[in-house]
Formats: structure tokens, C-alpha cells, sequence
């Protein structure tokens, strides 16, 4: 009896010790909105213009920070946030984008290509993610430099892409004397907290 009772003391102290040890190296953190950045810069006919994402959300999971080991990575941007300071740019654009059954922009993390160390405690990490927009999902590869600061962790890069990649028509204004260029910029500096 007092065997069956150490054995079993001993198998509920290693299943404690496992359970402990896992959650201690996934970490998570969460997209702090009010100082994270996204910026969609483009070319028309006329100007040059950019949208400023105003609503984020998202989660971050490592499996091992120090390495940066990305785990999770999902972002959401609410589309109707995007805002350029001329409402009736922001309503073609938002047309565009058909926004009423469309209602988020969204990037998944699917693979990892690459995680290089920068030498300064930061990361060049080569990924792969499906990228939706306009109700398009489409994978594609993004390079990230992630940087690990306290509680946490920064997100920046930028990513090249094309509006009718996506099924998007660029919009077009003033009877369509107005014509915007196909390729955008995505610039971002998304910030975590744990």
C-alpha cells in the first residue's frame, strides 16, 4: 500500500512539473491597439495617398521566446478603420474592399520558414500566412523583425501586394478620371503586451 501511495504521489509531482514547465515557455501576448501602427500607402493618377489603421486586435504565441519561436500569430483589422482624412476616399475604398459583408482584414500565421537572431536580443523571421481581404484568402510570405522589450514584443516589416491579387478593382473617383494604382505598401509596427 505505502508503494502504490509513492507511486502515485510521484506521478502527480512529474505531471505537475510537465504541466508547469509547458506553460511557462508558450508565452502569449496581445495587440495593444493604441500603439500599434498600420499604414497602406498607394499611388493614383492624381496624388499619392495613404489609410491608417485605427482598430487592430491580435495574438502573439511563442513557443520559446528567447528563440523567437513563433508559435500563433493572428491579426485582425476591423476594414471600416481604415481611414485617410478624406471620407470620400475612405467610402470607394471601403466599396472596394466590401466592407458590408467583409467586415475584417485578417493575417494567420501558417508556417515558419526561417527564425535568424539579429545579435542585439532580436529576430529576422521568414513566415508564411493567409492573408484575407475583401473575403480573398490568399497565402503569402512576409518577413517580420520582431523584438522582445520587457513584457513585449514588436512586430515590424512591410509587404508589397497587389489590390487584384485579392479580386480588388483599385477605385476609381471623379467618373473615373481618378485612377488608383494596383500595388499597395502594408508598413507595420505592431505591438504586444503579455
Amino acid at each position: 500500500m505505502r508503494e502504490f501511495n509513492f507511486s502515485r504521489m510521484l506521478t502527480g509531482i512529474l505531471f505537475m512539473f510537465l504541466l508547469t514547465n509547458s506553460s511557462v515557455s508558450a508565452q502569449k501576448y496581445e495587440l495593444v491597439n493604441a500603439e500599434s501602427s498600420l499604414v497602406i500607402q498607394g499611388t493614383s493618377s492624381l496624388h499619392d495617398w495613404e489609410m491608417v489603421a485605427q482598430d487592430q486586435s491580435g495574438v502573439l504565441i511563442f513557443n520559446k521566446a528567447e528563440l523567437g519561436e513563433l508559435e500563433q500569430l493572428s491579426i485582425e483589422i476591423v476594414t471600416e478603420s481604415l481611414k485617410s482624412g478624406k471620407s470620400a476616399m475612405d467610402k470607394n475604398a471601403f466599396k472596394a474592399l466590401k466592407s458590408n459583408s467583409n467586415k475584417k482584414i485578417r493575417f494567420q500565421l501558417t508556417k515558419i520558414k526561417e527564425v535568424k537572431s539579429d545579435g542585439n536580443g532580436g529576430f529576422n523571421v521568414a513566415v508564411l500566412g493567409d492573408l484575407t481581404i475583401a473575403g480573398v484568402k490568399k497565402e503569402i510570405p512576409l518577413d517580420l523583425k520582431v523584438v522582445l522589450d520587457a513584457n513585449k514584443a514588436i512586430l515590424k516589416g512591410s509587404k508589397n501586394i497587389k489590390m487584384t491579387d485579392f479580386k480588388i478593382d483599385p477605385p476609381k473617383a471623379m467618373f473615373g478620371t481618378i485612377t488608383t494604382g494596383d500595388e499597395i505598401t502594408i508598413e507595420f509596427n505592431t505591438v504586444l503586451s503579455k
